[in-house]
């Protein structure tokens, strides 16, 4: 298929991006700035994707000259809309109604746009955090206004999508985890055990899905591929990796690194006291049954490989 892809610098984007490029798709991927603008782990995650995706610069969702890609570079089988405006995405000011009109910037236009130039489906990628997503506590309600702002997106995307007549994806993501990685927990975790220290669990009673980020990538490609295909024209995807306490996953984590870093990887699990958060939320579909031929120990082995290289282990 031909593939028009956003949000190839993220985490889990650069994951998706090559594996959809891996099963043999031609992924043309936007990038919101010039590519000598990037820096970091985002510029790490451009440079992997080099060989394998087509890059299309100073190119935002919905603005004119991402208009000009759908109508003129086409036909294109699938839009995946997968970048979603996260600044500050855990702070209790996030704007939901901006992200919303970034997210969906001029939607109906870009909609039709990709529909006359011959689109067959749309896959728009989802968070577990949203309203009404994922297994959990009731009432279901958004983690956050990021998480609103991402349910108002889908919401969006389906009314044009069913009224236009385009099928329609939704993946929705639990909590991913491995190689370039934004330094979140298991960076923490890293560090911490590099300076010989115990690392604290503040949370341990929260049941939460953390997915290993190759294993996603695999079920988002596959699940990808089938859309323009379905007979339904809505189709949904929520696969689930290791559905656990917070605790026991830093546990897991800890039982990985530890033979491959040579690190003690020591763990004291607090009295947890904060649940402003629910107690459980996550997946319920099982990826390795999605993804039968997933490696484990090869997931482990390149996250090792990760923190050695960028915690000079």
């Amino acid at each position: 298929m031909k593939i028009l892809f956003t949000g190839a610098s993220s985490f889990t984007g650069m994951w998706f991006a090559r594996e959809l490029a891996a099963a043999g798709h031609q992924v043309t991927a936007t990038l919101t700035r010039q590519r000598r603008e990037y820096a970091g782990l985002r510029l790490e995650r451009i440079n992997n994707l080099s060989d394998s995706v087509i890059f299309q610069e100073s190119t935002r969702f919905g603005d004119d000259p991402f208009l000009a890609l759908v109508e003129k570079q086409g036909p294109w089988d699938l839009l995946c809309h997968h970048a979603s405006e996260m600044a500050n995405y855990r702070s209790a000011d996030f704007d939901p109604f901006q992200a919303l009109q970034n997210n969906a910037a001029r939607l109906p236009r870009v909609l039709t746009a990709f529909q006359q130039a011959g689109g067959r489906g749309v896959l728009l990628t989802g968070s577990v955090f949203e309203p009404d997503e994922g297994i959990g506590n009731e009432p279901r309600r958004a983690f956050s206004p990021y998480g609103l702002s991402k349910g108002l997106t889908w919401q969006c995307f389906r009314y044009y999508a069913e009224i236009g007549g385009l099928r329609l994806g939704k993946f929705t993501i639990p909590n991913p985890i491995g190689p370039w990685e934004e330094p979140r927990f298991t960076s923490y975790l890293i560090r911490t055990w590099k300076d010989q220290q115990t690392a604290e669990v503040k949370t341990p009673d929260y049941i939460r899905d953390n997915i290993p980020v190759d294993l996603l990538a695999t079920c988002y490609a596959r699940f990808a591929q089938g859309i323009p295909e379905f007979a339904h024209p809505i189709a949904h995807c929520h696969p689930s990796g290791y559905v656990e306490s917070q605790g026991a996953f830093a546990e897991r984590f800890a039982r990985a690194m530890r033979s491959r870093l040579a690190l003690d990887c020591s763990l004291r699990l607090l009295r947890q006291t904060d649940f402003s958060e629910p107690l459980m939320r996550i997946n319920h579909e099982p990826a390795r049954a999605l993804a039968p031929d997933w490696d484990e120990t090869r997931f482990w082995d390149a996250t090792a490989a990760f923190y050695r290289k960028t915690h000079a282990l």
